[in-house]
């Protein structure tokens, strides 16, 4: 039995792809994961055994991509107490609009945390689902807080570089 913190859930192995955002995240904080390929609609058996299985080996948060009518997130919070976090996935000509609008309508009751479309919401459902961890977890917690100061100084250096390049940047100010 493989023990993991986040189960991660998406309905194609096209999703891998954006996927890996959230992925990177959970690795960077040496955050242990799960990770199947499910459909709410073609698989529903599969799913809900997957959830059973994540539970059962330590799961405290699940993360689920899907794109078009996006249900999976909305059935696992539908079969789950744990905090589910969805990213909605371009797969249609809609671009994700879709995937994003099927996931935020979720009805009372059966709440799931909706990030943004595509890579920058599987970076942040990574992040998310760290801090969630990290109420738990003061390691965890120092990492994160680390995390946003690099992030800051990452902004920082950017500005500087800019500014030496172009006299119209104006990288210190008060």
């Amino acid at each position: 039995m493989a023990n993991f913190d986040v189960s991660i859930l998406i309905g194609s192995d096209s999703d891998f792809p954006i996927i890996e955002e959230a992925i990177t995240i959970l690795e960077k904080f040496g955050i242990k994961y799960g990770l199947t390929v499910t459909s709410a609609h073609r698989t529903p058996e599969r799913t809900e055994k997957w959830i059973r299985y994540s539970e059962e080996n330590g799961a405290k948060v699940f993360i689920v991509g899907a794109g078009a009518a996006a249900h999976l997130a909305g059935v696992v919070a539908a079969k789950t107490t744990l905090p589910v976090i969805a990213i909605p996935i371009s797969a249609t000509s809609l671009n994700g609009v879709d995937a994003l609008y099927s996931t935020v309508q979720m009805p009372a009751g059966i709440p799931v945390a909706c990030m943004a479309i595509g890579k920058a919401g599987a970076r942040n459902a990574g992040i998310y689902a760290a801090q969630i961890l990290s109420l738990n977890n003061p390691e965890l917690k120092l990492k994160l807080n680390n995390f946003k100061i690099e992030m800051k100084k990452s902004v920082e250096e950017k500005a500087k570089r800019l500014s030496i390049k172009n006299p119209n940047v104006i990288y210190e100010f008060d």
